[in-house]
């Protein structure tokens, strides 16, 4: 699934990255708020949903190879945490949506699980 069309069905906003919109292709999504669960379970090349806007988050991003990072409940990070990601060619989204209504959305549109 591309990017764009998850941006479409979340009704996200563009953080940054918005020239890789239809370029990178994502088959798989994890949804967490637990540092320790993403480092164990997500899975290469997944995007990666979350509430988490710390910096930390990029690093776990750069270590569990994910592709892109929705934030969800309308969370936007600071403008370091952005300059980080920027830095590392991570796209970022943010939604209204809860974790679990995003995660449905996208699951209920053809991404599987990390």
């Amino acid at each position: 699934m591309k990017l764009a069309h998850v941006c479409q069905l979340l009704d996200a906003e563009v953080l940054l990255g918005t020239e890789m919109l239809d370029e990178i292709e994502v088959n798989s999504g994890f949804g967490c708020d637990l540092i320790s669960d993403s480092l164990c379970f997500a899975r290469p090349g997944c995007l990666l949903l979350t509430g988490l806007t710390n910096s930390q988050i990029i690093r776990i991003c750069e270590m569990i190879e994910a592709l892109a990072i929705v934030f969800v409940r309308g969370k936007i990070p600071s403008p370091e945490v952005i300059a980080q990601a920027k830095k590392r060619g991570i796209p970022l989204l943010s939604t209204r949506l809860f974790l679990f209504e995003g995660c449905g959305k996208l699951y209920q549109a053809g991404l599987r699980s990390s």
